[in-house]
């Protein structure tokens, strides 16, 4: 299995992805050797073998550029990064690892299965060398990064080469499948939609809420206010100029509405000077990047979760803030959207429904509630073992039809 991290090294759903379903794999008998960019030590894993491709740290690993990253470039330390300048050069890298680790290992693999276009090099130079099927996982492509665009013509184009040469394909949602077919003419038939999901378990960790990480809130919250979120990336992807244009129409219906913003991304000073310019600065809070109990407490705190995206592939967030006692309001062109239902559901572009949703839940605990407790029963029935299983059967049937066609 080659990736681009995992937790607590991860700086989104991937990895958090990634995680679970090597585990649940894992518990159904499969065994998997897991690559990764960098070199760190994963603690709460010892369910698989993880391998350090690189000698990266995780932090240098995140904040390399698609082109350079000046950040490895100005270091002085003598850390052994030499000729690791961007993301293109550490995936070279990564594919030598795994040209490495076949010649001494010679292992017997049943699959190859290669995450996103970061691994999909990779995952092709494996197959050639081990002669197992290729399975090339499509967690978000480059037109939803792009916010619906072409985007970055290299990650493209190795997505393409990776989807053309693949076994099979799983999407995490029916709305990445018909990106596949309609952006790179794949063949519907050789594309598996298979949803993420949510292990509950992996939150009896003994946490609870601190009111007092965002007291200034919960302040407003004492005065009557609902707490709109969206724990997420600022970027275009995320669909949040919308989201900030609606809370400014929805406050003007209804006063008591703010806007939690977690994340961190090059957005954001876009979307302060935005929020300024609608008058709505007041209302909207920015955190910066948050993980731990922090990202956590931002779904606590909130009343509605919003998942504005333009493109989402899936959306484990929203699975994440359901779990946490929040009403869901999703675009109808994110994957999550296809297995919740008592949910509200808008189409990206449409910021004056949107601005009517909050302001109706806002204004109805009924609602809010009826919404809470029926999505919060609903999530509950998505289970990481059930995508195991299925998983487990498509191994096996890939490999069958290649040893049929040998």
């Amino acid at each position: 299995m080659l990736g681009w991290e995992l937790p607590p090294h991860n700086s989104g759903g991937l990895g958090v992805a990634c995680y679970h379903l090597a585990k649940a794999l894992a518990l159904q008998g499969t065994t998997i050797d897991f690559v990764v960019p960098y070199s760190a030590t994963h603690e709460n894993i010892d369910f698989m073998t993880v391998h350090n491709a690189t000698k990266l740290s995780p932090l240098e690993r995140y904040g390399l550029g698609a082109y350079d990253s000046q950040f490895l470039l100005d270091r002085k330390d003598g850390a052994d990064v030499a000729g690791l300048k961007d993301i293109r050069d550490v995936q070279r890298q990564y594919t030598r690892f795994i040209e490495r680790h076949i010649e001494k290992e010679q292992p017997t693999y049943d699959a190859i299965h290669a995450h996103d276009w970061l691994t999909m090099e990779a995952g092709i130079r494996a197959k050639q060398l081990t002669d197992a099927p290729l399975i090339v996982h499509v967690h978000s492509t480059e037109f939803d990064r792009s916010g619906g665009g072409s985007g970055n013509p290299i990650a493209r184009e190795i997505e393409y080469q990776g989807l053309i040469v693949a076994d099979r394909i799983i999407a995490v949602s029916e709305v990445t499948k018909q990106i596949i077919i309609s952006q790179y003419g794949i063949p519907a038939d050789k594309i598996e939609v298979m949803h993420n999901a949510i292990d509950v378990t992996s939150f009896d960790d003994g946490y609870e809420y601190d009111r007092r990480t965002y007291r200034y809130l919960e302040s407003l919250k004492s005065e009557g206010y609902t707490i709109v979120s969206a724990v997420t990336r600022l970027t275009i992807q995320k669909g949040l100029t919308n989201l900030i244009r609606a809370m400014a129409m929805a406050t003007q219906k209804y006063d008591r509405i703010a806007l939690l913003l977690a994340g961190d991304g090059e957005q954001r000073n876009e979307l302060i000077q935005l929020a300024s310019d609608l008058g709505i600065s007041d209302k909207v809070f920015f955190t910066g990047f948050v993980r731990g109990k922090q990202w956590r407490d931002a779904y606590s705190v909130s009343d509605i979760f919003v998942l504005s995206s333009v493109s989402e592939p899936f959306g484990l967030t929203a699975l994440e803030a359901a779990h946490h006692d929040t009403a869901l309001i999703l675009t109808r062109q994110s994957g999550v959207a296809e297995v919740l239902n008592n949910v509200y559901k808008y189409d990206f572009w449409d910021v004056t429904r949107l601005a009517d949703q909050l302001v109706g839940i806002a204004t109805s605990y009924a609602l809010r509630d009826t919404l809470k407790e029926n999505v919060r029963r609903e999530y509950a029935k998505i289970s990481w073992d059930d995508v195991a299983t299925k998983l487990r059967t498509l191994y096996v049937a890939v490999r069958e039809r290649e040893r049929v066609l040998v």
